[in-house]
């Protein structure tokens, strides 16, 4: 019960995150440039539950997410689902105690989406190659994906560890070195 209480707050969570992508953020853009919240949410879906679990939400909020904005669908469905996945692997190899660690996992997986979208669309799409742009482009989502990490931290890591209790099994113990 309350794991399916739990992905009930996840899509009212998403809901959220659209909300805040398409209005808030067209008004606080840096050089017109808008974070990526949905590789956020995929990302922590996938390091706080299981990963069959993040991928399954990442492809469903994915899918949705390319209903509501692209203009071929399932692209992102797939990215996001691997992202989910990711965030397992993630947190097999690393901690989550940290917040440059999150934020390095973050801006891993954002290069990552962003650099096979737009190969994506260079292939599929025939959208004209300039990299130099492109890279200015992911710098800056980067950076501020990393922004909003590091303000939302502290809300991040306290339902993240209520949320891994619930579906690991395991309790989060301080540690001390």
């Amino acid at each position: 019960m309350k794991k399916a209480i739990i992905i009930f707050f996840i899509f009212i969570i998403y809901f959220l995150l659209y909300f805040l992508q398409v209005n808030f953020f067209n008004w606080f853009t840096i050089a017109g440039i808008k974070p990526n919240l949905f590789v956020l949410l995929a990302l922590f879906i996938g390091l706080y539950m299981d990963g069959k679990v993040g991928a399954i939400l990442g492809f469903i909020l994915g899918l949705y997410t390319d209903f509501l904005f692209s203009n071929t669908v399932g692209v992102s469905a797939i990215l996001l689902g691997t992202v989910g996945f990711c965030g397992e692997i993630l947190d097999r190899k690393f901690s989550k105690d940290s917040k440059i660690t999150i934020v390095l996992m973050a801006s891993l997986v954002t290069a990552i989406y962003e650099i096979i979208l737009y190969l994506y669309s260079i292939i599929k799409l025939s959208v004209n190659v300039n990299i130099l742009s492109f890279i200015c482009i992911l710098f800056v989502e980067i950076i501020y994906n990393a922004f909003i990490i590091i303000i939302f931290y502290p809300l991040i890591h306290r339902f993240g560890t209520y949320v891994e209790s619930v579906f690991k099994n395991r309790k989060m113990l301080p540690r001390y070195f």
